[in-house]
C-alpha cells in the first residue's frame, strides 16, 4: 500500500493546566498577561516557549538520546571568542591571553561588533546573540592554528592601527572639549574612517569564520530559524517553526505569596538558648518577601511547515536523501519537545517542569490553523446549573475538539488527526464525546506524527 504524501503543514494544539507557578515574568517580575476577548487572560510568551523547547530537543541531542541523538545543534551566545580562545588555549597549548586577543581580533574583521573593551565583563561578547552551530569555536580555533603565521602577523598589524586609531580618538574628543564644541559632532566620521585605516582580515581567514557561524547540519538552526545582521554575507534562515503565545482559556487569576525565610544559625541560637532574653533577642524570620504566582489552563499552538524544514537543511549543504532523513527525526523531536519542554523559571520552588498536558491534537493542513478563537468567550469555571462550564480543563477540551471537528467539515486538506492525553479524567471525556473517525487517540508523544 502506498503512503499519501504528506501534507505542508503539521499544526499542533494543547491544552494544560498549572498551579501556584511563574514560568515567565515581566521586568517588574509579574506574570505577563494580555487581554483577549474582553478580558485579562495569563501569558507565557512564545520567545520562552521556544527557548524551552529548543534547548530540551539540544540536551537530548547531545546527550545521546530522541530522535536527534548525534546530530550537530546550535547554540546560542555573546561568548564566541571566549569560545574560540578556550579552544586556542586547551587544544592547541596557545597562551590565554594570546588566544583570547586574537579570537576577538579575528571575529570583530570579520564583522560582528562587541562591547565597550574597557569594560571587563562585555569586551569580549558581541553586542548581539549568535546563534550557530556549536563546533562554531572550535572551527575557527582550528583555522587560526593552521594559518597561524599569516594571523599573528595580521594580528599584530590590528591591534597596532586599532590602538592609534583610538588615540586619535581620544585627542580629537580632549580637542573639542577644549574648544566647547559638542565630543559627539564628528564621532561617527571618525569611528568610519578609524575603522577604515584597519587591515582587512586575510580573505581565507574570514571565509573560515563564514563557514563556522554558518548554519551547516545543525537541526535546530533549521527548526527555529536565525537572523544575523551584523555580517550581510553570512546567510539567515528563515524558521520552520511557528509559536503562538500560550494564554488562559479563562480570565486571569494570581496571588501575592507573602514568604519568610528562616536564618539557620538565628534558630540555632534560639533552640539552644540559655534564658528567655537570648530568644528573644533571635526572634523573628531571616528575611520576607512576596513573589507573584499564577494558575490556570493554557492554551498553546505551534506549527512546523515540513517544506521551509526541508529547504533550510538542503541550502545548508545536505544532499536531499540525508535532508529528508534529517527533517523526519526533526519533525519528531520537535514533537517530542512541544509536548514535554516546559521554561524553567522557577523550576525549584514551584516544581512547573513536571507538567504534563491534559490534551494534544495534532493534524496535517495546506496552511497552518490556529484554535484561539475557540477560547476568545472565557470559559466561566462555575457551575452548569449557573450557566457556566465546569472546570477549565475539561471544559477547554471540549471547546477544543468540537472546534476542530467543525472546522475540519469545512476544510478539505485537514487529515491525519490525532489526540493524546495524560489525563486519566479527560481520557474518559474523550470515550464519552464520541470522537469521529477522522480523529485517532494514540498514547506516546511519537505517535502524534505519521
Amino acid at each position: 500500500m502506498t503512503e499519501s504524501p504528506r501534507s505542508q503543514f503539521l499544526s499542533l494544539h494543547l491544552i494544560e493546566t498549572l498551579a501556584a507557578v511563574l514560568p515567565v515574568r515581566d521586568e517588574n517580575g509579574q506574570p505577563k498577561t494580555l487581554v483577549f476577548g474582553g478580558v485579562e487572560r495569563h501569558m507565557i510568551t512564545s520567545q520562552a516557549r521556544r527557548r524551552a523547547e529548543r534547548v530540551h530537543a539540544r540536551n537530548r541531542a547531545n546527550a545521546g538520546r530522541g530522535a536527534l541523538k548525534g546530530r550537530s545543534m546550535g547554540v546560542r551566545t555573546r561568548e564566541w571568542a571566549l569560545l574560540t580562545g578556550r579552544a586556542l588555549e586547551s587544544a592547541h597549548g596557545w597562551d590565554a591571553d594570546t588566544a583570547l586577543t586574537t579570537a576577538r581580533a579575528v571575529l570583530e574583521a570579520s564583522g560582528l561588533k562587541f562591547g565597550d573593551p574597557n569594560k571587563k565583563t562585555v569586551a569580549h561578547l558581541t553586542r548581539v546573540l549568535i546563534f550557530a552551530p556549536s563546533d562554531a569555536g572550535a572551527r575557527i580555533a582550528q583555522h587560526i592554528v593552521d594559518q597561524a603565521a599569516e594571523v599573528e602577523e595580521w594580528r599584530g598589524a590590528y591591534l597596532e592601527a586599532q590602538a592609534q586609531a583610538e588615540a586619535a580618538k581620544k585627542t580629537r574628543r580632549g580637542a573639542k572639549k577644549k574648544a566647547a564644541a559638542p565630543p559627539e559632532a564628528d564621532d561617527v566620521t571618525v569611528e568610519a574612517a578609524a575603522e577604515a585605516s584597519l587591515p582587512p582580515l586575510p580573505k581565507a581567514t574570514r571565509d573560515a569564520v563564514l563557514l563556522a557561524l554558518a548554519p551547516r547540519d545543525a537541526v535546530d538552526i533549521a527548526l527555529y530559524g536565525r537572523f544575523l545582521a551584523e555580517i550581510p554575507d553570512s546567510p539567515n534562515v528563515d524558521g520552520a517553526v511557528q509559536t503562538g503565545h500560550a494564554f488562559t482559556v479563562h480570565e486571569s487569576e494570581q496571588i501575592e505569596d507573602f514568604y519568610a525565610a528562616a536564618d539557620d544559625a538565628k534558630l540555632d541560637r534560639k533552640r539552644n538558648a540559655l534564658d528567655f532574653l537570648d530568644a528573644a533577642d533571635d526572634a523573628g524570620a531571616g528575611m520576607t518577601g512576596y513573589q507573584s504566582l499564577i494558575s490556570g489552563t493554557f492554551y498553546r499552538h505551534a506549527v512546523l511547515d515540513r517544506t521551509q524544514l526541508r529547504t533550510n537543511l538542503r541550502v545548508a549543504g545536505m544532499e536531499e536523501a540525508e535532508a529528508e532523513q534529517a527533517a523526519s527525526e526533526a519533525e519528531k523531536e520537535f514533537v517530542n519537545s512541544f509536548v514535554e519542554a516546559f521554561p524553567e523559571a522557577k523550576k525549584n520552588s514551584t516544581a512547573s517542569t513536571g507538567s504534563l498536558p491534559a490534551l494534544v491534537l495534532a493534524f496535517e493542513g495546506e496552511r497552518p490553523y490556529n484554535y484561539a478563537s475557540a477560547f476568545q468567550k472565557a470559559v466561566d469555571e462555575g457551575p452548569s446549573s449557573a450557566g457556566g462550564e465546569g472546570p477549565a480543563g475539561p471544559a477547554a477540551v471540549r471547546r477544543l475538539l468540537r472546534h476542530h471537528t467543525f472546522v475540519s467539515r469545512r476544510r478539505g486538506d485537514l487529515r491525519s488527526a490525532r489526540v493524546l492525553t495524560y489525563d486519566p479524567e479527560i481520557d474518559l471525556l474523550l470515550g464519552e464525546l464520541g470522537l469521529p473517525e477522522s480523529l485517532s487517540v494514540v498514547e506516546r508523544a511519537e505517535d502524534l506524527t505519521p
